[in-house]
């Protein structure tokens, strides 16, 4: 932690001229600059939340999972709660420290474990999904397009002008990012009240609100309430990745409250509004995505048109947050880089990405193959921090990280090697994503106590 002061004192430089791009890399970010609150985090989060991406899960629980309007969101919102409890936990260091979230995940799996295994997996992630929500957003900016002006514009340029644009302010900062919250929110907020209006008020084949509502009374068998409790882990395997990326936003927060408390309510907040959206319009119409669906039922050109700004603000903002964490995370693996660097490594091939529709052709297969590499790390990275570290860094933490003393966490990397396996064995129609999160965070548990047992008897055999 002396470190950690010694670097806030250093970064003074920059306290009489504020850069256009952000310049703190791993260095903690001074004392004077943390000064966000809940509300403003619960804005960004809000904005960062509702985006077509995130409506699959809760689509995807009435149309494959069978279940009613009202099921789906509960169970939904459920799961992805209690991921962002856990995310909210874990944007506790960058609160109290002023470090990204990589860098405190160096104290949790060692330096090497955090730089070669747990950054790698984390830049692969946030690159992936930058180009998909990319792919999706352009592949309906192009129709909304020619809905609203009768213009086909191709779909590469969208794509590679709209990625370039995210990159751009990625780069910027944490600045960028609360800024277009601020202006994004307002045309968010008024562009899913119109898909909303747009949902309630339209009948499909006959079926309109009433018959959906009155449809949700459904009894709750065994087989709908096994359903429930798939869809509630799907979802959150969907969000707890995001323990590794947390403290990215966190680290400009007035106080580990204000981080926790805006974090999970405007998480939360924006994944509810977002599941009833995709809830309802799968119910009503058998489709997943809102914004392409609304649009479809309605012919008034103002709609049109906040329902176009939307879903431009929608991809933009996710987009803007997958860089900034995924700079972080390349960052991380190659400090010599610096921020700026980093950043605009990272968009460069993001941006490139985005122009292969085959991601989102194949995302199924993708997101498995990240799945079994992100849950086993992510519940190491949970069970150390909240039970072992008890939701903070003592100065041996720091003290180990300057020496670079602490390379590997031999048995949580081991123990996520193990987690890998049981994902892989884990039939699908079980979550084995959920599973695999909670039985890995059990065994890290129990390996920690008996090697801290060892230790306690055997003080000379202590591993670094």
């Amino acid at each position: 932690m002396g470190n950690v002061g010694q670097e806030r004192e250093s970064q003074t430089i920059y306290k009489s001229a504020k850069p256009l791009v952000e310049q703190y890399g791993l260095e903690a970010v001074p004392r004077d600059l943390q000064t966000t609150k809940a509300l403003q985090y619960t804005f960004i989060q809000m904005a960062v939340s509702v985006n077509a991406g995130n409506v699959l899960v809760p689509a995807l629980a009435v149309t494959a999972g069978g279940l009613t309007f009202i099921q789906a969101v509960f169970s939904t919102v459920i799961g992805a709660a209690l991921a962002f409890l856990f995310v909210s936990f874990l944007s506790l260091p960058g609160a109290k420290y002023g470090i990204p979230a990589q860098y405190s995940i160096r104290a949790i799996l060692g330096y090497k474990g955090a730089r070669y295994v747990a950054s790698p997996i984390r830049t692969l992630t946030s690159m992936y999904w930058f180009a998909v929500q990319t792919i999706g957003g352009a592949y309906l900016l192009k129709e909304l397009i020619l809905r609203s002006f009768n213009i086909n514009v191709p779909f590469l340029l969208i794509a590679l002008i709209a990625a370039t644009i995210m990159a751009v302010l990625a780069l910027i900062g944490f600045d960028a990012v609360k800024r277009a919250a601020n202006y994004f929110l307002p045309f968010l907020f008024v562009g899913g009240l119109v898909m909303l209006y747009i949902l309630l008020t339209s009948e499909v084949e006959g079926k309109n609100f009433s018959f959906l509502i009155s449809g949700a009374e459904r009894s709750y068998s065994f087989e709908t309430v096994t359903m429930m409790l798939f869809f509630a882990s799907l979802a959150f395997v969907q969000y707890i990745s995001g323990v590794s990326a947390a403290s990215d936003m966190a680290r400009y927060a007035k106080s580990g409250k204000h981080a926790f408390t805006g974090l999970f309510i405007g998480n939360t907040g924006g994944f509810f509004l977002t599941a009833v959206l995709g809830a309802y319009t799968a119910a009503l119409t058998g489709e997943v995505n809102p914004y392409v669906v609304s649009s479809q039922l309605t012919d008034s050109p103002l709609f049109l048109f906040l329902i176009l700004v939307a879903s431009i603000a929608s991809m933009v903002m996710i987009n803007i947050s997958n860089a900034y964490t995924g700079g972080y995370s390349l960052l991380n693996s190659i400090p010599s880089l610096g921020r700026v660097r980093s950043a605009l490594l990272f968009g460069a091939c993001a941006v490139t990405l985005s122009a292969f529709p085959a991601l989102v052709n194949e995302a199924q297969l993708y997101i498995s193959y990240l799945g079994v590499l992100i849950i086993p790390l992510s519940a190491v990275i949970v069970a150390d921090f909240l039970s072992l570290k008890k939701l903070t860094f003592e100065e041996e933490d720091f003290r180990k990280l300057a020496e670079d003393s602490y390379r590997y966490n031999k048995s949580g990397l081991i123990v996520s090697a193990l987690g890998a396996g049981i994902y892989i064995l884990i039939p699908d129609h079980w979550s084995p994503g959920f599973i695999t999160f909670v039985v890995t965070g059990l065994i890290y548990l129990v390996t920690a106590h008996c090697i801290h047992r060892k230790e306690v008897r055997h003080p000379n055999t202590r591993a670094s």
